[in-house]
């Protein structure tokens, strides 16, 4: 084992539409894209782009919560809330993702409640079962991996034990710079599905294999940080942490680097969950 000894899970959570907010749980099915029903829709503009929060941080405001049968619930502060049903029988549309070239379009309801939320035209659509999106080989993947509409892989794992390690190096920032501390950064900035305690910190970098109670995942590669995680989740506004400060200990071949990605490995047993509680061992 590399650093794991007692290391345990502590949240799970699952993002049904990509950069919507997540939802926690308690156990959560696993299947060969993840977490099920992690990241199957996601929004785009007019030219099928993806559109993230990265660039439209209203959207980390907007909710999305599963439904029987992997139709959605989307909601917002001020907002009627809209059910959405899996659109199987909908035309593909053409996309811009890397890997996938095309998914189910949700329809004009869904459209519209997105547009008037964001302020520009969105639209939101659905990668259906039958689509193969692969891992990219430079972001660890191999034959036979297949992702949900997430970056690089299907899971992402991060360490209570790490992020209190970070949370040190930016009270130690603030202090050098003579500035007030700001709020502690917490796990949502990064937008993990697992959250582990135990073990040091940032030992799962070094971690290959990865065993969740009964279910077992490869790690695919540390995960590179964009500037999702400096918008603060209570106002939505960009700031300059936790990047700047994960860049002065955490930066190497031009990225910063927080948390791991992992991918299932297959084929899965029946029934595979995995639950808060569950053991972690890793190799």
């Amino acid at each position: 084992m590399t650093g794991c000894e007692g290391v345990v899970v502590t949240a799970l959570m699952t993002y049904p539409v990509k950069s919507l907010a997540g939802v926690s749980a308690q156990e959560a099915a696993v299947g060969e894209r993840g977490l099920h029903g992690d990241r199957r829709w996601a929004v785009v503009d007019e030219d099928g782009a993806q559109v993230t929060a990265r660039e439209e941080h209203a959207l980390l405001g907007l909710r999305a919560e599963p439904l029987a049968g992997g139709a959605i619930h989307l909601s917002a502060d001020g907002a009627e809330p809209l059910e959405v049903a899996v659109p199987s029988e909908a035309a593909p549309v053409p996309v811009r993702f890397s890997g996938q070239g095309t998914a189910r379009p949700a329809g004009a309801r869904a459209d519209a409640w997105l547009t008037a939320r964001v302020g520009r035209s969105l639209r939101l659509v659905w990668q259906d079962d039958d689509t193969r999106r692969p891992i990219r080989p430079e972001m660890g993947g191999r034959a036979g991996d297949v992702n949900s509409l997430s970056d690089a892989a299907p899971l992402h794992l991060t360490s209570e034990a790490s992020l209190r390690r970070l949370g040190d190096w930016l009270l130690e920032t603030a202090l050098e710079r003579g500035e007030e501390p700001g709020a502690a950064v917490g796990h949502d900035r990064f937008r993990p599905n697992v959250v582990v305690a135990g073990g040091e910190p940032f030992a799962e970098d070094a971690w290959s294999s990865v065993s969740i109670g009964d279910v077992a995942f490869r790690a695919t590669m540390v995960c590179d940080r964009c500037v999702m995680t400096t918008i603060d989740r209570s106002d939505l506004r960009s700031g300059k942490e936790p990047i700047r400060t994960l860049a002065r200990h955490r930066k190497w071949d031009g990225a910063t680097w927080f948390g791991i990605r992992l991918t299932p490995v297959l084929p899965l047993a029946p029934g595979a969950t995995v639950r808060v509680g569950d053991e972690v061992v890793a190799r």
